[in-house]
Formats: C-alpha cells, sequence, structure tokens
C-alpha cells in the first residue's frame, strides 16, 4: 500500500513541477519569486528521492508483515508522504487561486501567498529531513542478509495443497477435465486445459484431484507451482527436475537446460500441471518453446486470470464458481463432523451452520477453514456460538485463518494504481451494486487515474476495472444490451479483506456504528451507519473523500468534519434524503465530485460557482426543477447530470458535459 501512496505522490509531484514556469510568469513581486523558488526546490528534492524509493517499496511491501523494522519504515514513508501530499495540494491550489479576479484581487492575494509560500516550504523541508533521517535510521538497524529474505511461497503451496476431503460438488467438472486430458491419446497432438476462477475456489484442488488418476496413462508427468515471484531460469529447471531428469543442472545455461527437456520428453506422452500462473507471456515466450513439439502433450494450467484461460485449446477451459448452498452444507459438515462417522450436523446447531455457510459464501477455502476451526471445537451450541461471536468480532484475518494469505496474494500482485482502485470499491457496503460509470467518475476525481498511451482517463479507467474482473477481484453482475458491463459486486470475503487492508493502511474507515468513525490519517470514509454523532466532536483536516450510504444522514452532523475538511475531493451523498446543502461545503476548495443523485434537494445556491475544481456534479433524480446561473463558472466541469422528479415520472433532462479544454 506505501509503494500505492507514493506512486500517487510522484504523479502529483510531477505535476506541481510542471506548474514552476507558469508559477514564475505570473508573479508580480521579488519576494514571491523568492519564495517560489525554495518551495519549488524542495518539490524536486522529495520528488527525487521517492522515485528512488518506490523500486524499494515494491519489493519491501511484501514484508512489511514478516520483518519489523521493514514494517516500520514502510509505515513511516506512507505517513510522511500523507504530509507531502497535503501541502501539495494546498499548494496547486493557492497557485490556481492566483489567476481569478482582476489585476488588484491577484496582486493582494499574491501578497498574502508570500508567506503561504515560505510556510509550505518550511513544512515540506522539515518532512523532507525526517525523510533522509528514516533512510539513515532503517540503513543503522537493518540486519545484513535479512532484507527481503523472509517467508516465501511455500505457506501459499501448502496452503493451496489438496485434501480428497474437499472434493465435494466438484465432480462434473472433473470428469469433464479427465476426458479431455486422456481422450485421442493415441494420436499425436498437444491440447492445452485451463481451470480458473477467484483465489480459494479450489482450482488446485480439481486438478490435483484429476492429476492423480490420470497420470498413470502418460510417460512423463510434473506439477509445478508458478505463483507471482517466479524467475524465468529457476522454473524451467525447476520443470526439467519435475520431469524426472537425471542430469545435474546448477551450472547449466538456459540453452542447455532447454536440450535437456526436450531430449529428455522426445516421443513420450506428456502430461504438465502449472499451478498458479499470473503471466499470459511466461507460457507463450518461455515454456512452450523449451518443450518438444513431436510428441502427445497434455497441459493443465491454472489461473485468476481470465487471459491465461484464453490460452486454452478449443472448448477445454473451465471457470470455477463458488459452491452452490447444497455443495457449501456438505463441505462443512465433512469437515466440521470429521470426527462424526455419521458426518452429519445436529439438529440444534443447523441454524448455526448456516450462518457460518454464509461468511464462507461458497469459497471452498473458507469453508475448509472453519469447519476445521469447528471440527476441534465440542459440538454443542454454547461452544459452535462462542466462535461465532468472535467471528463477528475479530478481524478477517484471525477469523478464517487461511483465507487472509490466500487472497493477500491477489492484493500484493496489483499494480499500485489498481490497489487505489481496488481498495475504493471496498468502501461501499457489502453485496452493494458497483457500477460502472460512478466507479469511473470516483477513480478520476480522486487522482487514480492518469491517461496512458492516447487514451482517455475513461479508457484507462474501463481498462482498470477489467483487470480487476480477470484477476477474480470483481464479479460482472449485469451487461447492456451490446454486452458492455454496467454494473460489479465484490465478493464479501474479498471485500472484508479489502476493509481490513484499507483501515490498516489509512486508505480510508467503514464506519458501520460501532468502533471510531475515523481511526488516525484515514484519508476516505464511508458512513455505512445512522449514528454519526461522534462526528461533532473534532474534523479530521487530512480527509479527501466522504461517502454516505445511510438514507437518513442527519446533514447537520457533517458540518464540522467539513468545515476541517478543506482539502476534500470527493463528496458523494447519494441516496442520502437531505433538503439543503450545508454552506461549509461551498468552501472545499479542493472538491472534484459532488454526488446529491437521489437526495431530496430542492435548491442549489448559486454559491455552487465557488467550487473551481468541480469535476463531476451528479444532481440526477432530485427534487431540482433548475440549475443556478453560476454553474456555468465551473470550468473544470466534465460531467453535469441533472433529473427532474415529478410525482409518478422523471423527466430526463440528462445533460453530460465535457469540458475538456476548459
Amino acid at each position: 500500500m506505501a509503494e500505492a501512496v507514493v506512486g500517487l505522490l510522484i504523479g502529483k509531484l510531477g505535476e506541481a513541477l510542471a506548474k514552476e514556469a507558469v508559477a514564475y510568469g505570473a508573479s508580480l513581486l521579488c519576494k514571491e519569486a523568492s519564495a517560489l523558488k525554495g518551495l519549488f526546490g524542495e518539490i524536486r528534492k522529495a520528488e527525487a528521492e521517492l522515485k528512488s524509493m518506490n523500486v524499494y517499496l515494491r519489493d519491501s511491501e511484501k514484508f512489511k508483515d514478516t520483518d519489523e523494522t521493514t514494517g516500520i519504515f514502510v509505515n513511516k514513508i506512507q505517513e510522511l508522504s500523507f504530509r507531502i501530499e497535503d501541502v501539495i495540494d494546498e499548494f496547486m491550489y493557492k497557485l490556481e487561486d492566483d489567476k481569478h479576479g482582476g489585476f488588484a484581487a491577484k496582486t493582494k492575494k499574491r501578497m498574502k501567498h508570500v508567506k503561504v509560500w515560505h510556510r509550505l516550504a518550511l513544512q515540506l523541508r522539515e518532512i523532507n529531513a525526517e525523510l533522509e533521517d528514516t533512510i539513515q535510521r532503517r540503513d543503522r538497524y537493518v540486519i545484513p542478509g535479512t532484507q527481503g529474505h523472509t517467508k516465501n511461497n511455500g505457506d501459499h503451496q501448502t496452503l493451496c495443497s489438496a485434501r480428497e476431503e474437499d472434493l465435494v460438488g466438484i465432480e462434473g467438472n472433473a470428469e469433464k477435465l479427465k476426458g479431455w486430458l486422456v481422450n485421442d491419446l493415441e494420436e499425436r497432438n498437444t491440447k492445452i486445459t485451463t481451470v480458473w476462477g477467484m483465489g480459494g475456489v479450489g482450482k488446485s484442488t480439481l486438478v490435483d484431484h484429476v492429476y492423480k488418476i490420470v497420470k498413470v496413462h502418460f510417460d512423463a508427468v510434473a506439477w509445478v507451482t508458478v505463483s507471482k515471484s517466479y524467475q524465468n531460469e529457476d522454473l524451467i529447471k525447476k520443470i526439467a527436475i519435475e520431469f524426472g531428469t537425471s542430469i545435474s543442472l546448477s551450472n547449466m545455461d538456459m540453452r542447455r537446460v532447454v536440450d535437456v527437456i526436450r531430449n529428455h520428453l522426445q516421443g513420450k506422452r506428456v502430461f504438465l500441471v502449472l499451478d498458479d500462473i499470473w503471466d499470459r507471456g511466461l507460457w507463450i515466450n518461455n515454456i512452450m518453446p523449451a518443450l518438444p513439439t513431436n510428441c502427445t502433450s497434455r497441459f493443465v494450467l491454472t489461473s485468476r486470470l481470465s487471459e491465461i484461460a484464453s490460452l486454452a485449446t478449443s472448448n477445454c477451459a473451465i471457470k470455477l464458481e463458488p459452491l452452490q448452498e447444497y455443495h457449501s452444507y456438505m463441505l462443512f459438515c465433512k469437515l466440521a463432523f470429521q470426527n462424526n462417522d455419521a458426518k452429519s450436523c445436529p439438529s440444534e446447531l443447523r441454524n448455526l451452520a448456516v450462518k457460518f455457510l454464509q461468511k464462507c459464501e461458497g469459497l471452498p477455502i473458507a469453508i475448509a477453514c472453519i469447519g476445521r476451526l469447528l471440527s476441534c471445537k465440542p459440538p454443542i451450541h454454547s461452544e459452535w456460538e462462542n466462535v461465532y461471536e468472535k467471528l463477528e468480532l475479530q478481524s478477517t484475518k484471525n477469523v478464517i485463518p487461511g483465507v487472509d494469505t490466500i487472497l493477500k496474494i491477489s492484493l500484493e500482485d496489483l499494480p499500485y494504481e489498481l490497489i487505489n482502485c481496488f481498495l475504493h470499491c471496498a468502501m461501499f457496503p457489502e453485496d452493494y451494486i458497483l457500477k460502472r460509470r460512478r466507479l469511473i467518475r470516483h477513480w478520476i476525481t480522486a487522482g487514480f487515474i492518469k491517461e496512458k498511451a492516447k487514451k482517455t482517463l475513461e479508457e484507462v479507467a474501463e481498462d482498470f476495472l477489467n483487470e480487476l474482473v480477470n484477476r477474480s477481484l470483481l464479479q460482472v453482475i449485469a451487461k447492456n444490451e451490446i454486452g458492455r458491463v454496467k454494473c460489479y459486486q465484490m465478493h464479501d470475503i474479498i471485500r472484508r479483506i479489502a476493509i481490513d487492508k484499507a483501515a490498516k493502511e489509512c486508505f480510508g474507515n467503514v464506519y458501520d456504528g460501532h468502533g471510531s468513525i475515523l481511526l488516525p490519517a484515514t484519508r476516505r470514509l464511508s458512513i455505512q451507519s445512522t449514528n454519526v454523532a461522534p462526528l461533532n466532536q473534532s474534523g479530521r483536516p487530512h480527509l479527501r473523500a466522504i461517502h454516505a450510504f445511510t438514507s437518513s444522514l442527519d446533514i447537520d452532523l457533517l458540518r464540522p468534519i467539513l468545515a476541517s475538511s478543506l482539502l476534500l475531493s470527493i463528496l458523494d451523498l447519494q441516496g442520502t434524503q437531505i433538503l439543503m446543502l450545508p454552506n461549509e461545503i461551498f468552501s472545499l476548495f479542493n472538491l472534484r465530485f459532488l454526488g446529491l443523485r437521489y437526495t431530496r434537494i430542492e435548491i442549489l445556491p448559486e454559491e455552487i460557482g465557488k467550487l473551481q475544481n468541480l469535476e463531476v456534479l451528479d444532481a440526477a433524480a432530485t427534487a431540482l426543477v433548475s440549475l443556478p446561473k453560476d454553474v456555468e463558472k465551473l470550468r473544470k466541469l466534465r460531467y453535469l447530470y441533472a433529473f427532474t422528479l415529478q410525482t409518478k415520472t422523471i423527466t430526463d433532462i440528462f445533460v453530460e458535459l465535457w469540458c475538456l479544454g476548459a
């Protein structure tokens, strides 16, 4: 997550530095120019340090939970990055504000801004010094030889290992897979089969079951777990070893290793399983060329990615879905009552069994973990109820051991841009239908999306959505008439782990009426409870987004936090039954998204024109009958939505503005 924070910040620092010439050109005072020179110098210093550090963070993030020194360092870098972001956001606003008004007004602002530039430069100088000190402290206390050498992928392989007792509800897919592998073995041909689906859905279990049955039909068999951290040379050598080549490979170059594999497999019936493959290019560019073509070959690739599934020979791909209710219950009983010959659930425990299964939502790995946990408890109601209460209260990583580790691998593999977008999806309530357009607008206005390779921001964001679907981290719920995805949903177990990650990394906090409404340094708040009285206690100046998902929100309770959250960029009140906007909103100079859809807003005041950075104004399906004239002052507005609600019908006066040149 620190890599995601720093990656986003580097982009902001670059945008600030791009304004340097404009800032000097507009400066009317020598003192202002001098102050700006000092500030830009500190910005450049921060950018250079963070660019160098980002490569280190990419490798260190995965070790922060197992190496205490690394964890302390990564967390500190994240904290300092947040503080730098606050400085840059304020600077960019003040710089933009200089453009408005006449000559006299501009001059007056710049005289005031001299003090602001000095203050921001001083703050940034102090942060840069702290950043340098943090790096030196890390170097003093790290133990040579331990950095980056912690737990390896063996843990994942153990957790994914197939167990015969987990084989429930896979009979049809097992028969299909066996048929693809052993039919037509007399013909000298190659067949690629793929098994794909979300983490923990049972891919390895299914393939391992079939592997044990059909391997007797082949002359050379190998099972190789790839994982996301593979090295090409090590993987090819591992394949050679698993196929049983007898020659020592330790000092061979790759060309010689490939020759050894080809000679060993020449003319044989070959069966290779590549488990947990993440890179399509790995198969096409590295593994396929190393295998002989003049033999009967069967390959099975398991993955979480749909792009790997597309490598399959025609009609030889299996997508595994979560178990249906009946099979979930069968698996649960097998495991929870494994010490009972009958493997059946007593009537007094059935209601609790159903509750446990609702938590697992058909995910075999979750059912297996909670089932095995319960098998160690006496099968009595009080004991099971105690476990369920703990499950409700504790964080996900301690509730269902193993699920967190399995799914964590998917999160660690995400590029930093996707991590931000993925964690943002977890801010929505459980089982919430995520609309494509709304997600894209949120991501863009939050700064998560940058233009790439002649693509618009919207096109890049849509690519990100497709990538999250391909990685089985989002599920497609509905498509429109031309086949374009309209809405998505996040699997409950994945969402809970994402929420835990978001809170721990200060990305965002979901407030459901329990605990603290805002954790220290939390950047985003998702309100999912009407009990928001604690908001009156204090505001949080570091907040960047507020999302409200409760219809009866008392807007007055938001006033204190709005008054102190001047850097807020997203305020989405969709579905709340508010009648008017508090005046505090019109002081939010950094606001880019204002969501009022399905509210009872009747009037938008002319003060809306003060929100000069607003990019999205969503006032669809409200009680508005007109828009204020000052909407035309919103020069950065990209999207304006407005529907007028009437008694029985909705008169659609939808307007979509592309003010790309403004």
